[in-house]
């Protein structure tokens, strides 16, 4: 890999750019152009260090006429998306999806001979992978920024890229390819790309089936075939057929966590659109088997089966196929909300997955082998993994909306005030009802909306197949009372389904009592009747680290990790550890390779679940060769933390990593939390207010109207401090910490042992190194310049770039670097491509928000769209949003 973009990039981007500026000129006319072209050579002048560049830019911006501000941010937007598909298809060709150190690409080839060498048998790496409990959990992404219909023009833009590669450029099937791509990126062009509505979680969760059926679908079949092939060549053995290492849950529709928005109604109507999909897509795979499979030689099991047909396997393949239509006009009848009147359905899994089977060992019986190992088997590895239902829907609500439950219940009843009962008085009561006979909710029970609404949810748990369902997440679950009382809803309303109950601790106080918590939980005889010898926990990177800072967060988390897995060992329990990652590192993002590795040993134990969240997954899984390449780096990463896990940290790193978390956390804290010009900063330099406005996800931007910064979600938290460029989530408080320990002695020193010894460590300032070269100070200043007049607010601006800037010279030092991101050039590289169309959106965004507070908010709809694609823009070109 040279140090230069490699050459098949740079011309894609080029030929992208080309088409798009000749699109613009047919629409805007050629002045227009001039006007884009003069606005993109200043910024790359500014960018060459020369801020005569800089200024000017900001004039020309300034001095823009009010109609052309919307079609000037709309063409950069378009640009830096367009850069995103040339980067996006050059990883998928050259099987790069992560850029993370030179040469730490996961290979699972190599792995298994590692393995081997440390003495794991061929018969002990079958079993683990067979065994290996994967689940990524796609959720919703309240910053996804790019509409749907533009994805999929993207996606065929990324397809005529590969037609123009793979033909000779002077035929006509390369032309025809140009043709086609200029259309393309017309249509794009011509197309809104900001929502005019918010989605709703049906819309959210229709989005993730499409992830499914355009990429999935194709890549899960080829990911265990190239897994098939790699085991017999290694081992010898194959993989079991009904072996699926990675599965995919979901959260759109089920997670209703301060989204008002998803009811049991929206919940049911998700799961039904799951079954239909799932229908829908086995029926084009069954119509192909139909088509293929017409030999007549059969063993006698699957001539008993159909009789005396003379062809066997086409007569098992049209029952089936009828039945599967049959669940397709079933599910569309309920969502329409008609009666169904046809024949027998598929209900669960093994229904479709037997007769596969029987057709598959006939074959083999047979010596068909070749036959049954094609198509048949890669609907027989589909449906391993993706069931009836494609997804798993995990269900996530608060914890106080169960206690509310019962602080009416016992009202109700006269049994006393539940909320001011002790903990120890509250499992008592709810471990005595969960072994009573009696029901004790009421049949005719008048209780409050909410209340109602959190039975109904229950209840649609109860009517599913447990197939259906993943696990019940319980936010901001603080006692093993909160568990005991889910647990306890699920025997009054659930029915027979018991799900997985997973407490997610998520703020710092949280992660630092989870042991304690799940150590009390798992010592009440009556909940491990309950639960078996199985727990799964959730922790929560977003919450922590805006509670706390990104370094006391991390090593919280750790530590939490630890203790869970030292507690669930010692009562003999299997713990899966489900991590709340986001996309961006504020929120427990990068690498998943480095991540997971990164993990306490002993925590990846061949189970895992991890939450994929809405651009990421479609930057990971949007496509099926760059699909395939994310399931082999998950796939590898956790067998290499489950047969090789890392080091524990030696006694002394704990300690440096106490006080680096101790000092770091009262750096961060004593800005966020005790500066009382730290708010209003936050509100006035930042587009937080007018992020608000964006119709993104389906769930509000604040978990209350008022209020500091606690009341904020996470994300837009995050997404607010990336569009200026200052990144503060990602850093505040850690420059602190190291600068302290640079002036001690022997500091440097054991934080550079710590790097290199170190994954967790390691890992951690990997994650800063990259942020710190995405951050950027003067641009930061900009904003400030046009948005902020008060002294004390100008004074906090300057100390925070200050901090900023002090930890970037320390982090240089351990890193011993000149420069950041030295090691990775292709990621300094792409911001570096990408900055001379950023900035323009920055300046216009600072612009749009000076004019919309002058205008008390009612500035045209143009100039508010204008506003929110400078977000879109800003947030596609950095690839880090929420």
């Amino acid at each position: 890999m040279s140090h230069d973009l490699h050459e098949s990039l740079r011309d894609n981007v080029r030929i992208l750019g080309d088409s798009l500026g000749r699109t613009i000129a047919d629409d805007q006319g050629d002045a227009f152009v001039d006007k884009i072209e003069t606005i993109r050579s200043y910024a790359k002048q500014g960018r060459q260090g020369d801020p005569q560049g800089r200024r000017e830019l900001i004039e020309y911006l300034r001095r823009l006429d009010d109609r052309d501000l919307l079609p000037v941010t709309r063409a950069f937007n378009q640009f830096l998306n367009l850069a995103n598909i040339a980067e996006q298809h050059y990883r998928a060709r050259f099987r790069r999806v992560e850029d993370y150190k030179p040469g730490s690409q996961p290979v699972l080839g190599e792995l298994f001979e590692r393995a081997k060498s440390k003495g794991y048998s061929s018969r002990k790496l079958v079993e683990t992978l067979a065994g290996m409990r994967v689940d990524l959990v796609l959720t919703a992404h309240p910053t996804e920024v790019i509409r749907r219909t533009l994805i999929q023009k993207y996606d065929a833009i990324d397809e005529c890229l590969t037609a123009i590669e793979s033909t000779d450029e002077h035929s006509e099937k390369a032309s025809r390819a140009s043709g086609r791509l200029e259309e393309l990126i017309s249509q794009a062009w011509h197309t809104d790309e900001i929502r005019h509505e918010r989605p709703t979680p049906v819309d959210e969760a229709k989005w993730g089936f499409a992830v499914i059926e355009n990429s999935l679908w194709e890549a899960v079949p080829d990911f265990h075939r190239d897994l098939d092939n790699l085991l017999l060549e290694t081992t010898g053995e194959r993989l079991p057929l009904d072996a699926a290492p990675l599965r995919f849950a979901s959260w759109m529709g089920g997670d209703r966590d301060g989204n008002p928005n998803v009811t049991a109604a929206v919940t049911s109507e998700v799961l039904l659109l799951g079954r239909w999909m799932a229908a829908d897509l086995y029926l084009r795979d069954l119509e192909q088997l139909k088509a293929e499979l017409s030999m007549w030689r059969a063993n006698s099991a699957l001539r008993a089966e159909v009789g005396d047909e003379a062809e066997p396997y086409r007569a098992l393949l049209k029952r089936v196929a009828a039945r599967v239509e049959a669940t397709r006009d079933w599910a569309k009848a309920c969502l329409d909300g008609r009666p169904y009147e046809g024949g027998p359905i598929i209900e669960h899994r093994d229904q479709l997955y037997a007769p596969l089977l029987t057709c598959y060992r006939s074959l083999c019986d047979v010596g068909l082998d070749t036959i049954a190992n094609g198509v048949l088997l890669d609907t027989l590895r589909r449906v391993a993994v993706f069931g009836v239902t494609l997804t798993r829907l995990d269900i996530r609500q608060d914890a106080a909306r169960h206690s509310q439950v019962f602080e009416e219940l016992t009202d109700f009843l006269d049994m006393g005030r539940y909320r001011d009962w002790s903990e120890s008085q509250r499992q008592e009561f709810l471990l005595a009802e969960l072994v009573s006979a009696r029901p004790l909710i009421p049949r005719r029970w008048e209780c409050s909306t909410e209340t109602r609404e959190v039975l109904d949810t229950f209840r649609v748990i109860a009517r599913e197949q447990s197939e259906a369902l993943g696990t019940y997440v319980i936010s901001m679950a603080a006692q093993p009372s909160d568990v005991l009382a889910v647990a306890l809803l699920m025997k009054e309303v659930g029915g027979d389904v018991r799900l997985p109950i997973a407490p997610l601790f998520e703020t710092l106080d949280d992660l630092n009592r989870a042991g304690d918590v799940i150590d009390r939980l798992l010592s009440l005889p009556g909940y491990r009747r309950l639960s078996g010898d199985s727990q799964e926990v959730m922790i929560g990177y977003s919450d922590s680290a805006k509670d706390a800072g990104q370094l006391a967060a991390a090593w919280a988390q750790y530590r939490a990790q630890e203790t869970l897995v030292e507690v669930c060992r010692s009562h003999d329990v299997d713990l899966t550890l489900f991590h709340g990652r986001g996309g961006t590192v504020g929120r427990g993002g990068g690498p998943a390779h480095a991540a997971i590795l990164s993990q306490p040993p002993g925590s990846v134990n061949g189970s895992l679940r991890v939450t994929e969240q809405g651009e990421m997954i479609r930057f990971k899984f949007g496509q099926p060769d760059i699909a395939l390449r994310s399931m082999e780096i998950y796939a590898c990463a956790v067998l290499e933390a489950t047969l090789l896990p890392p080091p524990a940290p030696k006694p002394e790193w704990r300690e440096e990593m106490d006080h680096l978390a101790d000092v770091a956390y009262r750096g961060y804290v004593g800005v966020v939390r005790e500066n009382p010009d730290f708010v209003p900063y936050f509100r006035s330099v930042t587009p937080e207010s007018a992020l608000g406005r964006l119709p993104l996800g389906s769930r509000p931007t604040k978990r209350r109207q008022d209020g500091g910064v606690e009341t904020l979600r996470a994300i837009p938290w995050i997404f607010a401090w990336t569009q200026t460029r200052l990144m503060l989530p990602a850093w505040l408080g850690s420059g602190e910490a190291f600068s302290k320990r640079l002036e001690e002695e022997g500091g440097l020193e054991r934080l550079q042992e710590m790097r290199a010894e170190w994954p967790f460590f390691g890992t951690y300032l990997d994650m800063l190194e990259m942020l710190s070269a995405k951050a950027d100070v003067e641009i930061a200043a900009y904003y400030e310049r046009r948005l902020v007049d008060e002294p004390p607010l100008l004074e906090l601006g300057q100390e925070l770039r200050n901090r900023f800037d002090r930890l970037q010279s320390v982090m240089l030092d351990i890193l011993d670097q000149q420069e950041l991101l030295e090691n990775t050039p292709l990621i300094r590289q792409a911001i570096e491509v990408r900055n001379p169309y950023i900035d323009p959106l920055h300046g216009l965004q600072a612009e749009l928000l000076q004019r919309n507070r002058d205008a008390d908010g009612a500035i045209s709809p143009e100039l508010s769209r204008a506003l929110m694609v400078t977000m879109a823009g800003i947030a596609a070109g950095l690839r880090n949003t929420g």
